[in-house]
């Protein structure tokens, strides 16, 4: 089992930036030793949508909507099975008002979809406005 726990959202104007903060913390007695860390966002009444995932060797998958906007991070001495994962968001635009999950599966991230994750954060809310 994984906790995860979502911060940093707010308020911003178009072209401003949030980072988003997520400290997970995994069962110290699980066999797993490789999580996958993803941001995912959601519009009610919309599916969640990926945003960016983190495999445990470092590589780096975004959503095409991204273009470069946004950067997905571990903080200094963050491990394995306990952390903080970081969404910088740069030149925010009206569009990306959703609520923002942190999201967690054993293993290697696979595709950003919604369904391949098995822990979730409460969620934390982004609104941009013109």
């Amino acid at each position: 089992q994984v906790q995860l726990a979502e911060s940093g959202g707010g308020s911003v104007q178009a072209g401003g930036s949030l980072r988003l903060s997520c400290v997970y913390s995994a069962n110290p007695n699980s066999r797993y030793t490789n999580y996958c860390l993803a941001w995912f966002r959601q519009i009610p009444g919309k599916d969640r949508e990926g945003v960016s995932a983190l495999e445990g060797d470092g590589r780096r998958t975004y959503g095409d909507f991204v273009k470069g906007r946004f950067t997905i991070s571990k903080g200094q001495g963050s491990i394995y099975r306990q952390g903080t994962v970081y969404l910088q968001m740069n030149n925010l635009k009206p569009e990306d008002t959703a609520t923002y999950y942190c999201a967690s599966t054993p293993g290697w991230c696979r595709d950003m979809e919604a369904a391949e994750f098995d822990y979730w954060g409460q969620g934390t809310q982004v609104t941009v406005s013109s």
